[in-house]
């Protein structure tokens, strides 16, 4: 006769066990290095990060903090440099990366997002996550009443009103008045010209000023450049213009990480995807203008999203 004995444990005896293994896991994840997550320093990239920064910190993945780190260029440079493991970009930007500025895939959602993934994986070993809906690209606001009493809703209404002698008066930036990519495009593609006395040069690249002084007519200003996730246009009520010819690439947000980053730890992909499927341009317009206009800390209004998205 086989006699059969069963192993037995107290109870006190399995929780010794599962917290042991609770802390194994846990030592495993503290062996690995950390991620050093950056983002870009305005408004947007703070909060963007913050979202990438807290999601993989309740995931339990170890994480440091170097958001707003810098512009563009800095970000990027330190991504490539191996200094930083994942920060948010924006699909558009990949055009300029790889000079590919005329191609028509930036100008659709779907394609520009799987070229940047293409190009970036195969050329730098980066992998670009799910972008979020929103598209935060260049535009123009007009004020509420002006774009009532013009019937303004598009760049070629807008076109019609200044080649009619409209009496606009647009501020922007440096770079939005002199880049290739934004004012002088869409005069191009609409077949308009601002003089130099219709334009308030401001500087620096904040368009919560732009928007600000054509919201209260500052100095008679009655347009902006934009971009149309802007905080600011949430409570200031200015009329952003549609671009129906797309002279605008398509700029959405994205995780980019390290392709070795992801290996080591793969969860990243599902929840940071998780966090970025619900940022439309209005979901993304209000968290700005909790730190744009109420002036709240990027980290706290990041947690509060999260959290009504139950990602936390």
């Amino acid at each position: 006769m086989r006699l059969c004995r069963r192993l037995w444990l107290s109870p006190l005896l399995w929780g010794g066990m599962a917290f042991a293994a609770v802390f194994a896991m846990q030592a495993q994840a503290q062996a690995q290095p950390p991620v050093r997550v950056g983002s870009k320093a305005d408004n947007e990239g703070a909060v963007l990060g913050q979202i990438v920064l807290q999601v993989l910190r309740h995931a339990g993945i170890p994480v440091v903090d170097r958001t707003q780190l810098g512009p563009t260029s800095v970000v990027r440079r330190a991504l490539l440099n191996g200094d930083l493991d994942v920060y948010p970009e924006y699909t558009g930007n990949a055009a300029f990366f790889f000079h590919r500025e005329s191609d028509p895939a930036f100008r659709d959602a779907a394609q520009a997002w799987a070229l940047a993934a293409s190009m970036d994986a195969a050329a730098n070993q980066l992998v670009w996550l799910r972008p979020a809906p929103a598209d935060n690209h260049w535009a123009i606001g007009v004020r509420a009443d002006l774009a009532r009493t013009q019937r303004l809703r598009t760049l070629d209404d807008f076109s019609r009103w200044v080649r009619a002698g409209g009496d606009v008066y647009l501020a922007g930036s440096a770079e939005f008045v002199e880049s290739d990519a934004a004012l002088p495009a869409f005069q191009s593609a609409y077949g308009f010209t601002l003089r130099g006395d219709q334009l308030l040069v401001l500087a620096g690249g904040d368009t919560s000023a732009t928007i600000k002084a054509a919201a209260e007519g500052t100095s008679g200003v009655n347009a902006s450049m934009v971009y149309s996730t802007d905080g600011a246009l949430a409570v200031t009520g200015l009329v952003v213009l549609d671009d129906p010819k797309h002279v605008e690439m398509v700029y959405q947000p994205a995780a980019v990480v390290r392709d070795a980053t992801l290996r080591r730890y793969p969860t990243m992909r599902t929840s940071l995807e998780a966090a970025f499927r619900p940022l439309t341009v209005e979901v993304l317009r209000r968290l700005n203008a909790r730190t744009q206009i109420d002036g709240e800390q990027a980290s706290a209004v990041a947690a509060d999203y999260l959290r009504t998205q139950g990602l936390l």
